[in-house]
């Protein structure tokens, strides 16, 4: 059986990513932060970093919040090497 590659999220690329689409559309870390009901700031710096991602509820409500599935966010390995230009 001849299976497709496996998909890899890019975690740094994705997290810039997200970085700029946030800021694209005007939230601030606080407010993602009060959005996502997280106790601090920390973990919204770390999604940016790409030192981690934020867990399936937290993606899907802030695919929710950007009005833009999974997918549209998410930046996998192969295509990575043309970020930014790749959104």
């Amino acid at each position: 059986m001849n299976l497709p590659r496996y998909p890899r999220i890019n975690s740094q690329a994705t997290g810039r990513r997200l970085h700029f689409l946030c800021c694209a559309s005007g939230f601030t870390v606080h407010d993602l932060q009060e959005y996502c009901h997280l106790s601090g700031p920390q973990s919204v710096y770390k999604w940016f970093a790409g030192t981690t991602l934020p867990n399936l509820d937290n993606f899907y409500a802030l695919s929710t919040l950007l009005g833009m599935s999974l997918n549209d966010i998410i930046v996998s390995d192969d295509v990575a090497f043309l970020w930014p230009f790749a959104i």
